[in-house]
């Protein structure tokens, strides 16, 4: 529940120049649409590094002409290269060494900052310490779609997660959609070098090898976020989500084994309940304990989930909440038997 009764801290802009980064794979029409919502950001010191990684459409042509519109876009052009074919990692560092600014934020060619005060409110809480800000990236809502509604819960559930470690001082992952650091954090650690042969992680890996109690921050003022597109097919959506959680395997042992418990817990939780239900094995301990546990979980899940900006989830929290468990059951099970594809 830390998250959960967690205030946002409000700061005054720093005003540092900020260089936003965009990488980008065969991502034309989401450029013409997302774009303008970075480029027409109220904030005054501000480039848009666009990174078009080996495209096959029309990224390439779609970046120049927004380049020739505006002088704070920068385009770096990155061909595939055999030693790192499909990597988005390194497309990601041959932009990162083009940005003129100290100061990064990071988000993806298919989301849009929800205002034009999402620099200034990323920003802002950079300091002289702190030099990781994690920030929460949203899906666009989708009314009586059961995907939808499974996409934002997983979205919320994680974030409050990560969001919850952070605050006890244990920051172990973040996501690129809405995610801001120093570059020198990145120098300094080499870049994505000791994970550079993993397809997916170039955010929640970077962070965990990064972030600890002292340097990170949190960003969840609702001006803050990004929104992005969910996937529409079930199959998508797993093949996705089955590249994110290949990567929790690289975390650090103390991470994969506080996530790991949790995720029994959780498991253990719904099958003990289901068989004790069905044995009637004394009903009304059990189904008090389980009407205990349900309080607990709307009140942590409802004071997050508006913050978060996304209330209508909690009326389907149980149900959610099964249907997510046995999902990741069966992803986990799948990435064991076959190797996850490259990101795009």
């Amino acid at each position: 529940m830390q998250f959960a009764f967690a205030k946002s801290k409000s700061t005054s802009s720093k005003n540092i120049s900020i260089s936003v980064i965009v990488c980008a794979k065969n991502e034309a029409e989401n450029l013409k649409k997302f774009l303008p919502s970075i480029i027409n950001q109220d904030y005054e010191k501000f480039e848009v590094v666009l990174i078009n990684d080996a495209s096959s459409d029309d990224t390439l042509d779609v970046m120049k002409t927004f380049e020739e519109q505006h002088n704070n876009i920068k385009i770096v052009d990155v061909e595939n290269n055999e030693a790192f074919w499909g990597n988005k990692k390194y497309a990601l560092t041959l932009g990162i060494k083009a940005a003129s600014h100290n100061f990064l934020l990071f988000t993806d060619a298919d989301c849009k900052p929800v205002s034009n005060q999402w620099i200034k409110e990323m920003s802002s809480q950079f300091n002289n310490e702190k030099t990781v800000v994690i920030g929460y990236g949203a899906y666009k809502k989708k009314k009586f779609n059961l995907l939808n509604a499974l996409i934002r819960f997983e979205t919320i559930f994680t974030a409050i997660q990560y969001f919850s470690y952070t605050k006890i001082g244990m920051p172990y992952m973040a996501v690129g959609r809405n995610l801001a650091y120093r570059r020198e954090e990145f120098f300094n650690a080499n870049g994505f070098m000791s994970h550079m042969q993993i397809r997916s992680g170039d955010d929640d890996l970077f962070v965990n090898q990064v972030a600890n109690k002292s340097n990170t921050a949190l960003c969840f003022s609702k001006d803050s976020f990004t929104e992005s597109i969910p996937e529409t097919n079930f199959k998508n959506w797993f093949n996705q989500k089955r590249r994110h959680i290949s990567t929790a395997n690289h975390y650090k042992p103390i991470h994969k084994t506080v996530l790991g418990l949790f995720y029994i817990s959780q498991l253990l939780f719904w099958i003990t309940s289901i068989i004790l239900l069905v044995l009637l094995f004394r009903w009304e301990i059990v189904v008090s304990l389980i009407a205990f546990r349900f309080v607990l979980q709307y009140i942590s899940f409802g004071l997050s989930a508006k913050k978060l900006d996304d209330t209508k989830l909690i009326y389907t929290l149980p149900f959610l909440e099964l249907f997510l468990i046995v999902s990741q059951f069966f992803i986990f099970i799948s990435n064991l038997t076959s190797k996850t594809h490259h990101w795009r």
